[in-house]
């Protein structure tokens, strides 16, 4: 069966002084219809793996892989105008903070329309019952009022899940979600993550869940791809998550405070030169 995502030897470069930076170097993997996890440090590549994959790595940096397919599909390096219309339709990505991801002089209906009309070409009342469903999807319970509030007048949660909807509306195929969470308390976390849990059921979505929380991902996701210094150091599945075997993978969840096994003082990631398998930094031809 074909995956939904096919990714090859994944590679981000950005140039420097001091040579070329590779922040993304060889990441492989396939995309079913499942909820993927990428786990690692800040600054490990997750991220930019998600925006080389939506095409949002511009100038000077440079994106190669020997595959990067959606649904049999070459998406590498499309024209801007191609990829527009991929993006939103076929595959999106919720941003990590809607502070800064919600446009603070629109409305969050206007915003969840125009995501709709963009891909859908349909305006008028079907694009407004299309936002006001997809913010009853989401589970807001006064969607007409929160239609028509700016994103300042709704609390962090609520503007986790009107990003959510909004990159719902055009029902894509693949979810890109990057640390959807991190900004929310224990409570409101829970409730965004049932709501893409049913969403993502409910469509049968493929989920890229990226975060640098562990116990999250072992919990809510079913395979787990451990990145450092911008490659992949492990994969396995959530629920073997505690029994990697990888020291990076170990170090981190020895990292972690756990209440049924308190200690004095939390062991401290010991790193390994043997991890990055490459320099980071390679020299440019003719200096930069």
């Amino acid at each position: 069966m074909t995956p939904l995502l096919s990714v090859r030897d994944l590679r981000v470069s950005f140039p420097t002084r001091s040579g070329s930076f590779q922040a993304v170097r060889g990441v492989s993997f396939d995309l079913g219809r499942e909820r993927l996890g990428v786990v690692g440090e800040s600054g490990s590549g997750k991220s930019m793996t998600g925006r080389a994959i939506l095409g949002l790595v511009r100038p000077p940096g440079k994106v190669t892989a020997e595959r990067l397919e959606l649904d049999g599909e070459s998406i590498l390096n499309l024209p801007e105008r191609r990829m527009r219309k991929l993006r939103g339709a076929r595959i999106s990505m919720v941003m990590q903070d809607p502070k800064f991801s919600l446009n603070p002089v629109m409305t969050i209906g206007r915003q969840i329309m125009e995501s709709y009309r963009l891909h859908s070409g349909q305006g008028g009342q079907a694009a407004r019952d299309k936002a006001l469903d997809m913010l009853r999807a989401v589970q807001i319970r006064d969607p007409e009022r929160v239609f028509d509030a700016y994103p300042h007048e709704i609390s962090g949660g609520m503007g986790q899940r009107a990003m959510i909807a909004m990159m719902l509306a055009p029902d894509p195929e693949i979810l890109i979600a990057d640390e959807p969470t991190s900004a929310l308390d224990v409570s409101v976390r829970n409730e965004v993550l049932r709501i893409m849990d049913k969403l993502v059921r409910d469509r049968g979505m493929g989920l890229i869940f990226i975060s640098h929380d562990l116990n999250l991902v072992g919990q809510f996701c079913d395979r787990v791809l451990i990145m450092y210094a911008g490659r992949v150091v492990e994969e396995l599945p959530a629920h073997d998550l505690h029994a990697a075997r990888h020291p990076y993978t170990q170090g981190l969840l020895n990292s972690l405070p756990r209440l049924d096994q308190p200690v004095e003082r939390l062991s401290t990631l010991q790193r390994q030169d043997s991890w990055r398998d490459a320099d980071i930094a390679t020299p440019l031809p003719g200096g930069l």
